[in-house]
């Protein structure tokens, strides 16, 4: 397959970095500026050279995790110029869940399947709105980050499912108390561009979307040994070149920790009650290119595109170098993307065998976590991963669990 010859196909620019991919050499930075640009056949030459390094990385397997997701709470310290999963204090859909709603949704997803329990909140929301410290008092918690931990606890005890948390930016203290009661984290990069917080842009007044503070939080995971997602949210302000300055900091952080277990390419969906209503969305090939030289500037990774923000087309994403679909609920909505419902598991095991592939459960913590990287495993998960996987780190197919 890899005798495969591209060279007459690219344009001169692009022969030599998509040979140089081809060959198993890692690109240099001017190499993934000049693809992020690609169009006409230099585009469909890229795709064809991601899809083939991904198929020497990863074969023909894309991967989903059955979960069940868990807004803790919708208020947050800040309003990203995109977010309507943010709401003001005075909005009567702003919520904090109480421990018995957490566990009826977790239970809910325990008896669908779910092994993944994915929490996601607003950032340190106790900061700015009086009721959510009183509401924390009652429960007995001071900060949304001890609150979270124990919901997290709860969770694992009383249901079994995995959690993983998205809180927002960290200090290593809070991460080390969540790594506790976590089998993995998350945290958006979304990108490296300081200029996307000035004032007008998408971060403008969002501490915790100031990229130096993002990157810390990262980093520290990989010191804790923590598996961790990450990412880039394309189509918000940012030029090609500050993507591709974003997956070349993914890829430092990684290099340094080997912790990131899968970077996310994920396109802005335009919410029509947000500061953005008006933007344009990044298009399928903005997001194919993309795709497509995180493969090549990462190509060990694994590289995720969720199904359900292109439900017409995902299974293109297939062909520029992705090979996990992400979090996918039969029981819970995107509360992130409200207007897009997740694709049912058997359409998504259609889909992705239509274009040549083998549709595979993975748990919250990658397969090769559990196979080949020690110490990412902490021990009080331990038994309930080995129950769930087979010799290859995936979940075990229905026929072997019987």
């Amino acid at each position: 397959m890899m005798m495969l010859s591209i060279d007459d196909r690219p344009s001169g620019d692009f022969q030599q970095p998509l040979a140089s991919a081809l060959a198993g050499h890692d690109l240099l930075p001017q190499d993934g500026y000049r693809l992020i640009g690609a169009t006409g056949s230099d585009l469909s030459a890229l795709m064809l050279t991601a899809a083939l390094v991904r198929d020497r990385h990863k074969g023909r397997t894309a991967t989903y995790s059955r979960k069940v997701f868990i807004p803790l709470t919708n208020l947050c310290r800040q309003k990203c110029g995109y977010c309507t999963f943010s709401k003001a204090p005075d909005d009567p859909l702003a919520h904090t869940m109480t421990p018995d709603e957490v566990l009826t949704v977790a239970e809910a997803g325990r008896r669908q399947g779910c092994k993944e329990a994915m929490f996601s909140l607003g950032e340190r929301p106790e900061e700015v709105c009086p009721q959510v410290r009183e509401q924390l008092a009652h429960l007995g918690h001071r900060t949304m980050i001890s609150y979270l931990r124990a919901m997290c606890e709860l969770v694992l005890e009383q249901t079994g499912l995995l959690p993983h948390a998205n809180p927002g930016i960290l200090t290593r203290e809070e991460l080390a108390e969540l790594r506790e009661v976590n089998v993995s984290m998350g945290l958006m990069l979304e990108n490296v561009s300081a200029r996307l917080a000035a004032p007008g842009g998408p971060h403008w007044q969002c501490a915790g979307k100031l990229p130096a503070a993002r990157l810390d939080t990262i980093a520290y995971a990989g010191e804790m040994r923590v598996p961790f997602t990450t990412g880039l949210l394309i189509g918000i302000g940012e030029t090609p070149k500050e993507r591709v300055d974003s997956l070349l900091a993914i890829k430092e952080l990684h290099a340094r920790h080997g912790h990131i277990q899968e970077v996310i390419i994920q396109n802005l969906r335009v919410k029509e009650d947000t500061a953005m209503r008006g933007w344009q969305e990044p298009s399928m090939l903005d997001m194919a290119r993309t795709i497509a030289v995180a493969r090549l500037l990462l190509p060990a990774m694994n590289i995720q595109a969720p199904p359900n923000l292109t439900p017409e087309a995902y299974q293109f994403y297939l062909l520029a170098g992705i090979n996990d679909w992400g979090g996918v609920s039969p029981v819970t909505s995107d509360f992130i993307n409200p207007e897009a419902p997740w694709p049912s598991i058997a359409e998504l095991k259609a889909a992705t065998e239509k274009a040549g592939f083998e549709l595979r459960e993975r748990l919250a913590i990658y397969p090769e976590y559990l196979t080949r990287r020690n110490g990412f495993l902490r021990q009080p998960f331990r038994q309930r991963v080995l129950a769930w996987t087979d010799h290859d780190g995936y979940v075990r197919r229905e026929e072997e669990r019987c």
